[in-house]
Parts: C-alpha cells; sequence; structure tokens
C-alpha cells in the first residue's frame, strides 16, 4: 500500500552516475575525519539513522583536515559511520587564536625590527633574547600544527591550497628564523611567524563558525512515527505493543490527535486525518472504511481501526528518509575561490622562489644574500589578507543575512545561489498560508457579502472545524459585528445547524428582512444541500462550478429551505508571494512550484502568480525525481519548502531554502532558513550571494594582488638599479593589504538588498 515503492528509487546504473558526477568522497580525503585535534566519533545506525552531518562546506575542506593513520583505518573499518562534532573544531581554533595571542605579544614587543620601527627599547633582563625564539617555536608547534598537518593532506593529494601555503610559509619562517638565532647569519623572522599563524587562526575559527551547522534531519523524520501503538486483540480488546513489533495485517487503534503507526487501510470508522507533512496537502483529508493512511500523520476528530499494510522499511515515511539520507550522499564536492587563488600562490612562490635561487647564485654565487632573497619571497608569498579576505565577507554575510530574515547553514550553498537559474517552491505553507481562508462570496439578491459573513459566522461559531476558523477569521477581518445564536447542531460530515438569539436590528450590519430573531440557519458544503434536498439557484451554481474549477470548496449558508449565499474557500496565497516572483523574473531567474494538490489548484496559484512552470499532483518521491530532472537539464536549482515531504528536495537541490515555520525536518535538511516566512527573502537571498561574492573577488584581488608587485621585488627584479624588497617592508605591504580587505569586507554591511 505504501506510496513509496522501493522501485521508485534511482536504479543502480543511475546512482553510479549520480555518484560519478559528484565525486563522493573517498576514504583518503572523507571530511569527516578532520584532524585539529578531534577524535572521530562513531555513529551506531542500529540505533538511530544517519545525520546529516556533511555541509557543503566541509565536503570543500576534505582535502584540508585529514586524520591520523588509526583514525583513518578505523573509519575505513566502518564504512564512513563516524562523524565528528564540528562545533569541536570551532572551539579548537578560537581557543588556539587566544593562546597564541597572547604568546605573540612578547614576540612583536622584543622584535628588533618592531623596536627599530617605532622608536622603543624593550626591557631587558637575563634571557630576554631568547624570548622571541621560545615563544615562537610554541606559537609555531601549538598554533600552526593543524595548517601543517592539512597542508600535507593538500600535499598527499596533489591540491595545493591555503594549507600548503600557509605551511610553507611558516615552516620557511621558522627554520630560516632559528637558524638565523643558531648561527646568527641573519635577521629573524619570528614577529613574521606568529602574526602569520595568529592571523590565520583567527580566519579560520571565523569560517569555522560560520559554516557551523546543525544536524538530524533524518532523526526529525524518525520522530513522525509514534513509540507505541494499539494493537486490537482477538478479543476486542487493545494492547499497547511497539510500533516495530507491528506486522502486516495487525489492526490497530487509532484515536482521536494520535499518530498513524504505520501505513494500512481504514477498516472501520471515519475521520479527518491530517496529511500535510506527508503529502502537501493543506486541508485534512477524510478517511473512510477502505480508504489508505499513512504512518506518521496525525488523526484528528474520531477514531479509526485500521489494517496495518506496511512496516519498518516499507513505509512511506521510511521511503522520504531513504530519498533524504540518499541526497544527502549525492552532494557535489566544491572549491572555495580562496582555495584556488592560494593554490595559484603556491606554485607562483615555488617559480619565484627557484628562478630567485638561480638568478642570485649566478649572479653572486651561493650564499647568505641567495638564502634570504629566497626566504623572503617565500614568506611573504603568503599574505596575512589572504587568510581574512573571504571569511570576513562570510561573517558579514551571516550576520547581513540575519538581519534580512535568512539564517545561513551552508556558505557554499550561500555562494552557489549567485547563480541560481532556477527557483522551485513548494505550494502549502511557503507560496500559500497552508491554512483556508475565504477567497470569494456570492449572494443572492436579498443579502450582500457583510450580512451573509456575519450569519455564518454566528453560525460557525460553536465549531473547530478549520472552515469555520476561515469564515470566523474573515468576518473579524471585515470588521464584523456576528449575532449571537443558540441550539447550535454540528451535522456530523454535512456542516452546522443554529438559531439566531438575538434581534436582527441589534446587530449592525444585518438587515431586518434577511434574518429574524429564532430563525433556523444552516451553514455546510454540498453533502448539506443534498441531505436537505436543497437546489441552489442558477448564479450560485455557476458560482459554485467556477470555483470547483480552480479547487476551491464551496459552502452554502441556507435559510428557510434555500440557498440564499455561499463562499469559496481555499489556500490563502501570501501577499508576499507576487512581490518575490516579481523579484525573481526581474533577476532573469525561473520560477517553477510543486505541489501535491490538484492540477485545478496548481493552475489557478501558478496562473495568479505568472509562476513560469508548475508541477501538481506530485508525491514526495517524484518532488525529488523533479528536482533531479532540472538538474539534468543543466539547471542550477534551489528547493524552497517546507513540510517534511519537501525533505528530500531539499537536501537534492543545489541550494536548499526552508520556511522558518516549517517542519524541524524541513529547517534541518536546508542550506538556508528563511527565519520570518517571507518568500521575498528568497530574491533577497539571490541579490545577496551576488554581493557577497563580488567583495569576495575584490578582497582575493586586494589579499593576492600585492604578490604582483612584491615577489618580483623580493626576487630583486630591481635590484641592479638599487631597488630591493626587504622582508620589513614586505611585512608592511601585507598588513596594508590586511587592512584593506578589512575595509572592504565591511563596506558590505551597507549594501542595498531591495529588488
Amino acid at each position: 500500500m505504501s506510496q513509496y515503492d522501493p522501485a521508485d528509487t534511482p536504479d543502480s546504473n543511475h546512482v553510479h552516475e549520480e555518484q560519478s558526477r559528484d565525486e563522493k568522497p573517498t576514504d583518503r580525503d572523507c571530511p569527516c575525519c578532520r584532524v585539529c585535534g578531534l577524535t572521530a566519533e562513531r555513529a551506531d545506525r542500529s540505533e538511530k539513522p544517519p545525520a546529516r552531518h556533511e555541509s557543503r562546506e566541509e565536503q570543500h575542506a576534505e582535502h584540508a583536515h585529514e586524520p591520523s593513520d588509526h583514525a583513518h583505518e578505523d573509519h575505513a573499518d566502518h564504512d564512513h559511520e563516524a562523524h565528528v562534532d564540528h562545533a569541536g573544531h570551532e572551539e579548537m581554533f578560537k581557543q588556539r587564536f587566544f593562546v597564541c595571542l597572547v604568546l605573540s605579544l612578547p614576540v612583536l614587543y622584543y622584535s628588533p625590527m618592531l623596536q627599530e620601527w617605532f622608536g622603543y627599547a624593550a626591557i631587558t633582563f637575563p634571557g630576554s633574547q631568547f624570548v622571541g625564539p621560545v615563544l615562537g617555536t610554541i606559537v609555531f608547534l601549538y598554533g600552526g600544527i593543524p595548517f601543517l598537518r592539512m597542508g600535507a593532506v593538500e600535499a598527499r593529494n596533489r591540491e595545493p591550497g591555503m594549507m600548503l601555503l600557509i605551511s610553507l610559509a611558516i615552516t620557511v619562517a621558522f627554520v630560516y628564523s632559528v637558524a638565523a638565532v643558531a648561527f646568527g647569519i641573519g635577521e629573524p623572522f619570528f614577529w613574521e611567524l606568529v602574526t602569520l599563524i595568529v592571523i590565520f587562526l583567527l580566519g579560520h575559527w571565523i569560517e569555522m563558525r560560520s559554516v557551523r551547522r546543525a544536524s538530524g534531519a533524518l532523526d526529525e523524520l524518525a520522530e513522525l512515527m509514534p513509540d507505541t501503538a494499539e494493537r486490537i486483540t482477538e478479543d476486542g480488546g487493545t494492547e499497547e505493543v511497539r510500533v516495530d513489533d507491528l506486522t502486516e495485517n495487525d489492526l490497530v487503534l487509532v484515536r482521536p490527535g494520535a499518530n498513524v503507526p504505520a501505513d494500512g487501510v481504514v477498516e472501520e470508522g471515519e475521520s479527518n486525518v491530517n496529511e500535510a507533512m506527508v503529502t502537501g496537502e493543506s486541508r485534512p483529508v477524510k478517511k473512510e472504511p477502505g480508504d489508505e493512511v499513512i504512518g506518521g500523520t496525525t488523526n484528528r476528530d474520531g477514531s479509526l481501526r485500521v489494517r496495518v499494510t506496511a512496516t519498518g522499511e516499507e513505509t512511506t515515511l521510511s521511503g522520504i528518509m531513504r530519498l533524504v539520507e540518499e541526497a544527502q550522499q549525492s552532494k557535489s564536492r566544491t572549491q572555495v575561490l580562496a582555495d584556488r587563488a592560494a593554490g595559484w600562490l603556491f606554485y607562483a612562490a615555488i617559480a619565484v622562489a627557484a628562478v630567485t635561487a638561480v638568478g642570485w647564485t649566478v649572479a653572486v654565487g651561493f650564499g647568505l644574500t641567495v638564502v634570504e632573497r629566497v626566504v623572503t619571497v617565500l614568506v611573504i608569498a603568503c599574505p596575512h589578507a589572504l587568510g581574512l579576505a573571504v571569511p570576513l565577507v562570510v561573517a558579514i554575510n551571516t550576520t547581513m543575512a540575519a538581519r534580512n530574515g535568512m539564517l545561513i547553514r551552508d556558505r557554499i550553498a550561500m555562494e552557489e545561489a549567485r547563480n541560481l537559474d532556477t527557483i522551485v517552491f513548494d505550494k502549502t505553507g511557503t507560496l500559500t498560508k497552508g491554512e483556508q481562508g475565504v477567497v470569494d462570496v456570492a449572494t443572492t439578491d436579498d443579502w450582500d457579502e457583510d450580512e451573509l459573513l456575519a450569519v455564518m459566522a454566528a453560525a460557525e461559531g460553536d465549531s473547530e472545524h478549520m472552515i469555520a476558523e476561515a469564515i470566523r477569521e474573515e468576518a473579524d477581518e471585515r470588521g464584523l459585528s456576528v449575532p449571537s445564536v443558540r441550539e447550535f447542531e454540528a451535522l456530523e460530515g454535512r456542516g452546522v445547524r443554529a438559531t439566531v438569539e438575538v434581534e436582527a436590528a441589534a446587530t449592525p450590519g444585518v438587515d431586518r428582512d434577511s434574518v429574524r430573531d429564532g430563525e433556523t440557519v444552516h451553514v455546510g458544503g454540498p453533502n448539506l444541500l443534498r441531505y436537505l434536498d436543497v437546489e441552489p439557484d442558477t448564479d450560485l451554481k455557476a458560482f459554485a462550478d467556477e470555483a470547483g474549477e480552480r479547487g476551491q470548496g464551496v459552502v452554502y449558508l441556507l435559510r428557510n429551505g434555500e440557498a440564499v449565499g455561499a463562499v469559496a474557500l481555499a489556500d490563502v496565497i501570501r501577499d508576499e508571494s507576487f512581490e518575490a516572483i516579481d523579484a525573481l523574473h526581474e533577476m532573469d531567474v525561473e520560477v517553477a512550484m510543486l505541489t501535491g494538490d490538484t492540477e485545478d489548484v496548481a493552475r489557478t496559484v501558478s496562473e495568479e502568480l505568472d509562476i513560469d512552470t508548475y508541477f501538481a499532483e506530485v508525491l514526495p518521491e517524484d518532488k525529488d525525481k523533479k528536482i533531479v530532472e532540472l538538474q539534468d537539464q543543466g539547471k542550477l536549482v534551489a528547493m524552497v519548502g517546507d513540510g517534511v515531504n519537501d525533505a528530500p528536495a531539499l537536501t537534492r537541490s543545489d541550494v536548499g531554502i526552508a520556511i522558518g515555520s516549517g517542519t524541524d525536518v524541513a529547517v534541518e535538511s536546508a542550506d538556508v532558513v528563511l527565519v520570518e516566512n517571507d518568500p521575498r527573502d528568497v530574491a533577497h537571498l539571490v541579490q545577496l550571494s551576488r554581493k557577497s561574492y563580488r567583495k569576495m573577488r575584490e578582497n582575493l584581488v586586494w589579499a593576492a594582488g600585492y604578490n604582483v608587485f612584491a615577489l618580483p621585488l623580493a626576487a630583486g627584479v630591481l635590484a641592479p638599479i638599487g631597488i630591493l624588497l626587504s622582508p620589513a617592508i614586505g611585512a608592511v605591504l601585507m598588513s596594508a593589504s590586511t587592512v584593506i580587505v578589512a575595509i572592504n569586507a565591511q563596506l558590505l554591511r551597507g549594501a542595498d538588498l531591495t529588488v
């Protein structure tokens, strides 16, 4: 019975193609085993499903964190079942930053070069000459070791990047400085060494804090299923059993307000079941004998006896969980722009250093001068600013996003948002409010709209039905005075009956000739008309037919055995949705809509919002497939949703965007969360992504651009005319580029996100 058929999963060829396309990480570069002084934690899949612990940023950084041999072997043996608490990495970099910052201050204070620059004399004491070397060595070993390990991984993977460039600079600076102190061969670089390490620890701490994200989408999915069920015994009684102990053909009792424990078929009872979290349908679905029910959905007002047809891995909810896990594992690895720039700089530094060594050896012979030139080239090739160029923008980007109603959970996804060409919205709860509302009103000649709504709201006053709530809310929004009623009676499956209690004249807005004190009225849908054998007039019938074509429900008001008016109800479109779609179109982004609702409903909403493409009557597994179809067309796709049924599509998409009021599963599966539940923030996201990326590129130019000028000078290109860049001047240039990068990043705060 399960709506999710295992046969619907991608076949082996498709899976193979997906993995090939996305470069699924191998043991060698698994992002779960970053060194950083942490130990991988084993996750027991027998107790709970694997959480989504692998963000795109972590996938990018795979090369930067290599486990120890033991951790690596352990990880390989357990088939990627280990994961690391990445919040621990953030804390580790934070701790090392502050320790190294404190240790670096005396190094700077006792630096002969800084004393000369600033014209002061450091306080001396026996052994003070060793403050720089000793503390510099401690900073190198304590603060530099994570970068050395990560640089080693890049070297083994033949993927030079930021970590290898940092490792090269600090290693050369340390070795040369120790040699300079031990053999008196030149000026040591301990102050440059400690500032390099401190700056990069700060940058990495900021980066880790920005990309840290919660995990647990699959755990949230699992929590939808109740722990126990009431199984009906042979003698007609009930026994409480674990859901895991249910088997096919068991008969279970589902009480009002309880969650359905497994997929099944109703054998006895009638009730409305809320399936929104699975199917996306905003209205509760009436269930009668013979109807199918889905495990994890919520029974509302009646009790049901359900014959179990699928349990465990065969249920619809389990199918969704498998789709979520598959989508998580298929995320592609992405290179960050800063790493590419660092890789280029690494090769440039090695090339320039080699040319420098050869050129100076030929010119003056090999000696201390040659060594100083090569060391200067290698040290200044790693600019402080490059370590902050992207993290500073990311930190400001994250803050701006939060202030504009967006929570960024994945930095790589944020960067990718600038290139989105298709954004897919879930309808219910995203473009619409996810609740019923009055969208149209029709009356006979003797009534006006306000009179009709006032009386209908009065009759529905004691009803808890969502339609009654929608009618009362509409009356409230119009500021109508609602008459009192008595003898209220709910007509099961048909509507309500009530008697108007007060004089109509005492109720402003209700005409005396329309309804009188003591007069009985009925409110209900087509079932009520059939029950009372009432035929609406031509105009009301035409109104109902048009509403039906749009997928809207119709509720009538009956007085004296005749229909005097009707209201059409539908899932109300958010006012903000119109602006959001228009803004995205202005940015040349195509908009699509996915919904589990009928073709008529989807077409109506799509036409009203001017959406480019819509997909109607889409089951959860098909939502995931629709995203794949769009991606196979070469499109970069974002998914915006709020329900459990959106989780596979959210994780499969290039950028997953969850409405903040949605389920925890949707939020956990997304890369970006719209905190304010405003679809306009999707357009703001794209705009912020574009502006932030522009700032990142500018910062990288400022951070690395000085190398175009500094490296040739450090190499001695202009030495024949007396211009030679000293390490001190190189340090000044590095500092200047750092200041420029910081100021340029701050300019992002003033960016206008209006579209």
